[in-house]
């Protein structure tokens, strides 16, 4: 038997979590489950256009264990549109990243980021500063039930 795969960080739920194709009922479709872990995997390859190594950080996974979660998830994406299948986002071992407002007092520029993180500003050099006091800890690997990780 497998062990069970390690906790991985999302940073945000998927707007929708069906997609299926126009003019089709939902019961007379297949349909394809893509977990939140490889709907993250996606986002933040794709979307964001991130390197592997980057994004595997974000998430809190390796490298290698990134380019897995990738490549399932464009093979699910794929299937869902070539063959015409219902494309259900659902479930995996996650936990959400805790996010924060940043705003420079230099140039007052505005943005998003984890909580955990040292802030730079993006505009200019400017460095905000260390993660707010008392930033929620994850459970960073196989300890999934502390710290809200769950599987969902």
């Amino acid at each position: 038997m497998p062990r069970p795969p390690c906790c991985r960080r999302i940073s945000a739920q998927p707007v929708a979590s069906v997609f299926k194709p126009a003019g089709i009922p939902t019961h007379k479709l297949d349909e394809v489950v893509m977990t939140l872990d490889e709907f993250e995997a996606i986002r933040l390859a794709d979307l964001e256009g991130l390197y592997h190594e980057r994004a595997a950080v974000r998430m809190n996974v390796s490298r290698p264990t990134f380019g897995r979660i990738v490549e399932s998830a464009r093979h699910k994406v794929a299937e869902a549109i070539i063959l015409g299948k219902l494309l259900k986002i659902e479930g995996g071992s996650v936990y959400a990243e805790q996010i924060r407002s940043f705003r420079c007092p230099a140039c007052e520029c505005e943005w998003n980021g984890p909580l955990d993180t040292q802030a730079n500003c993006p505009r200019c050099p400017a460095e905000i500063g260390e993660p707010q006091a008392g930033a929620p800890a994850h459970c960073g690997g196989r300890r999934r039930r502390w710290m809200g990780c769950k599987n969902i």
